[in-house]
């Protein structure tokens, strides 16, 4: 298989709105789309800096997690009116513009319903290609409060089917795979992905950022070296109008190489600093070489089939609708956990 000519990947770190600050669901909708057109405008002088600069074609573009959006405080009764996109609607539409305008790959994260669940909505992120298509859609599976496939997991599975869960896309630009923010803590996902075939991680983070490493900077470089990949992380530049200090989740995007080696990060504030060359070609030599490093090649899954057929987060959780409550269920695994001995 011929690896495409190594190109730019950025980490746009941008500024999250909270659509629970408009005045209305109407408002909202236009701000999400002023967000959108801000992006696209932002967008064309983030290429063509870039572009000049390392004299690499920006093919890669990555938005941190719910920046059109925020995420759903409790604080507003309308937020699935104001804030979350349909499949193939409006927003979606406009991103998939942006993405053909500029000729490249536009990852994004945001709140998505889907008609087969009606009263639940996902964290979906999405990536759009150049050709102004859908080409990879990614549901969060890890989450506390939003609902999860996980949550619905029988019906999810008979409506979308056992690919839906870790979708991997083989694109152009090579193979990507897509993690939510916290997600990158746990390593099961990035090795179902890596397992597929995905040689670019793609993560939306809302995160603290900071001089120290913190857990998740510890989890990303973890990730792609176990991985063989890059891993291209955006996080936010502070979330306005969610009732948050503006600093709070800011900071430290950044773009890792398949031997978990930082090749860029940003300070805080709203940056293209985190864009790198992405070097497809280099990560599948590692993969096929017969060598001690080649962790892919050298799983021995089965020995771990066991102790990964029992159940600590109950599956089905919010199965018809139900309206679960999530600390109460996090409390019961950590007794489970207890009364075994576990703990």
């Amino acid at each position: 298989m011929t690896a495409p000519e190594p190109y730019l990947a950025a980490a746009l770190q941008l500024s999250a709105w909270n659509a629970e600050a408009a005045a209305d669901a109407k408002a909202a909708r236009a701000g999400i789309l002023e967000g959108i057109a801000r992006l696209d405008r932002e967008l064309a002088g983030t290429r063509a800096f870039l572009e000049t600069f390392y004299g690499l074609p920006l093919r890669l573009a990555v938005c941190p997690e719910y920046l059109f959006t925020g995420f759903p405080t409790g604080r507003v009764p309308d937020f699935v009116a104001r804030a979350v996109f349909a499949p193939e609607g409006v927003e979606e539409a406009a991103l998939a513009g942006v993405a053909a305008r500029h000729g490249l790959y536009l990852a994004v994260n945001a709140y998505e319903s889907d008609p087969a669940f009606p009263g639940l909505y996902f964290q979906a992120c999405l990536v759009f290609g150049p050709a102004g298509d859908l080409v990879l859609r990614y549901r969060r599976v890890q989450s506390l409060y939003t609902a999860t496939p996980h949550d619905v997991l029988a019906d999810y599975l008979r409506v979308h089917g056992p690919d839906s869960l870790f979708p991997v896309a083989d694109t152009a630009i090579g193979r990507l795979g897509c993690i939510a923010s916290e997600e990158i803590l746990y390593p099961e996902i990035a090795r179902a992905l890596a397992l597929k075939g995905a040689e670019v991680l793609i993560h939306s983070s809302s995160e603290q950022g900071g001089l120290m490493a913190t857990p998740k900077h510890v989890a990303r470089q973890a990730r792609a070296f176990e991985s063989i990949a890059w891993l291209v992380s955006a996080n936010t530049a502070g979330i306005t109008g969610g009732g948050l200090a503006g600093a709070s989740a800011d900071g430290n995007s950044a773009i890792i190489d398949w031997k978990g080696i930082v090749q860029a990060e940003s300070l805080s504030g709203e940056n293209a600093n985190a864009a790198a060359a992405i070097d497809i070609g280099a990560s599948r030599k590692a993969r096929a070489r017969p060598g001690m490093a080649n962790t892919l090649a050298r799983q021995r899954l089965e020995l771990f089939r066991d102790t990964y057929s029992g159940t600590v987060w109950p599956p089905d959780s919010r199965a018809g609708g139900a309206n679960a409550d999530a600390r109460a269920i996090l409390a019961g695994v950590i007794e489970a956990r207890r009364a075994k001995g576990l703990i």
